[in-house]
């Protein structure tokens, strides 16, 4: 029986040969060996569907993208004109993070559809700075700080990815779904109309409008076939904010002032300044930041079925830091994965990492096109929050399907799984539990993806590898396996040793 392959190209069967055949007979000429097909990673699409795919990528992240320098920026006090300058920086230098992350370059990016994008882990030190510094010196000293955070993280990032050892599938999916499950007070508060001091925040228009448009997406989903459905989520905005329009929920104030081509200069708002405690903070951000995009390469490496090994992680955290670098140079901030992008993957199965790397050339282009990431911005945020519970749900279910593998037959994994997210979801569902802890100390504690992950780590550590007699290895459930004296290690724990470990 002929072997059909795991992954296939777009419209093609590698198995048969010219005029369908499938090998040669005892009397022919051996035909050659096909070329092996390209894993839907590395797969392009026709360039409609890579655009319409990317531009789906950008409007799943727009909003987190403006929402630190909208939020640092307000801080600072910058007037209208120079807060537009700010996210239009921020939009630019993510798709520089994005391109160098999908693509890559020697030994820098995952080459996976990994978006990048403006960490809003950096946003409480940031604003710390803000108080210390006052507004005028405060953008030069964050600029600064991350310069400095850039470079360390790049350094150390091929020691960093040795920690994968210590991520089998009890903790994968454990942060896989604390990842999803994070996220989605994030779409309940775009639902609610974003700002909480809005005097319509949480009206029933707001709710009304994030449902609609999230059972756009779910016909969508339920009644299409092919692309139409993979872009679900897309069409979903699209609907959704031309429902908006005659519900009033719509503002088109910043695309008639917007210009239609701009370049972020180069430190404009004043030349790097280096504080010590600011880059204490900022690279302890950078350590978070690490952290969890190694989780999220992890969780993307087990949707896209292909698993991100220390050499990628490795290649992946340089891209992030790299980016971040680069970034401060066009008045941007840290960069790193962003998860809500991971849900849109795992949603519409499109795997393609040129589909991502257009979506990158996307936020470069509305970055130098100030007009264009107006247009954007005029999608309601509780058009968004209706899409987003179905992005950000998508990550917690493939959580939950990574979960099935870590093998919770096994107590010890079970107790390693509650714990972890229970500790995950204080953050989330008692907010403020942390606030009599130092700030830095806060930095770490208030990201339900960090300490679930930290928690998750170090409980898999405790109860499959501590105490291990002889080396016993671990199988792929992370459950390691006492040894009786002088038992010796067969080829096939052997070789679960090495998959573990």
């Amino acid at each position: 029986m002929a072997k059909t392959p795991r992954f296939t190209a777009q419209g093609s069967t590698p198995d048969e040969g010219p005029e369908g055949a499938t090998g040669s007979g005892p009397d022919e000429t051996p035909a050659e060996s096909p070329v092996p097909p390209k894993h839907p990673v590395d797969q392009t699409l026709p360039p409609f569907k890579l655009v319409t795919a990317g531009l789906q990528h950008v409007a799943a992240m727009y909003a987190g993208v403006v929402a630190p320098p909208l939020v640092v920026g307000t801080a600072v006090g910058l007037s209208v004109t120079e807060l537009t300058f700010l996210m239009g920086a921020s939009l630019f230098t993510a798709g520089i993070a994005t391109l160098l992350q999908t693509l890559g370059v020697w030994k820098i990016g995952a080459r996976l559809p990994f978006v990048n994008g403006v960490t809003f882990a950096g946003v409480a030190p940031m604003l710390a700075i803000v108080s210390s510094q006052g507004t005028e010196d405060a953008l030069p000293v964050i600029f600064g700080s991350v310069l400095v955070a850039g470079a360390l993280g790049f350094l150390i990032a091929p020691y960093f990815s040795k920690l994968v050892r210590f991520f089998p599938p009890v903790v994968t999916g454990t942060v896989i779904t604390l990842i999803g499950v994070s996220l989605l007070p994030v779409a309940f508060n775009w639902a609610q109309g974003g700002d909480a001091e809005a005097s319509d925040y949480g009206a029933k228009k707001n709710i009304a409008m994030a449902a609609a448009t999230l059972v756009i997406v779910l016909l969508l989903r339920r009644f299409t076939r092919g692309f139409v459905k993979q872009i679900a989520v897309l069409f979903g905005l699209v609907i959704g904010t031309a429902i908006a329009v005659p519900v009033g929920l719509t503002d088109f104030t910043a695309l008639g002032e917007a210009d239609v081509v701009g370049f972020p200069t180069p430190f404009h708002f004043g030349a790097p300044q280096f504080q010590a405690a600011a880059i204490v903070s900022m690279c302890i951000v950078m350590i978070v930041s690490m952290t969890e995009s190694t989780a999220d390469m992890l969780a993307l490496g087990e949707i896209v079925e292909r698993p991100s090994d220390e050499k990628t992680i490795a290649a992946g955290l340089r891209a992030d830091t790299l980016g971040s670098f680069i970034s401060p140079f066009f008045n941007g901030f840290t960069c790193s994965a962003f998860a809500q992008n991971i849900g849109l993957v795992a949603m519409t199965k499109v795997r393609s990492r040129f589909v991502v790397a257009v979506g990158g050339g996307i936020l470069v282009l509305m970055g130098l096109c100030p007009v264009a990431a107006a247009l954007i911005a005029t999608v309601p945020l509780p058009v968004l929050g209706g899409a987003g519970v179905v992005l950000f749900g998508s990550v917690a279910a493939s959580g939950i399907q990574t979960l099935v593998k870590a093998g919770l037959e096994h107590d010890n994994n079970v107790m390693i799984v509650a714990v972890s997210l229970g500790v995950g979801i204080i953050p989330i569902t008692a907010d403020g539990f942390y606030h009599a802890f130092p700030e830095s100390a806060r930095i770490v504690l208030d990201s339900g993806i960090s300490t679930g992950c930290i928690a998750a780590i170090v409980l898999n550590f405790l109860f499959n590898h501590l105490g291990e007699r002889g080396g016993s290895p671990a199988d792929d459930s992370g459950v390691a396996h006492a040894m009786e004296p002088g038992e010796e290690i067969s080829q096939p724990r052997r070789a679960r040793q090495s998959s573990a470990h």
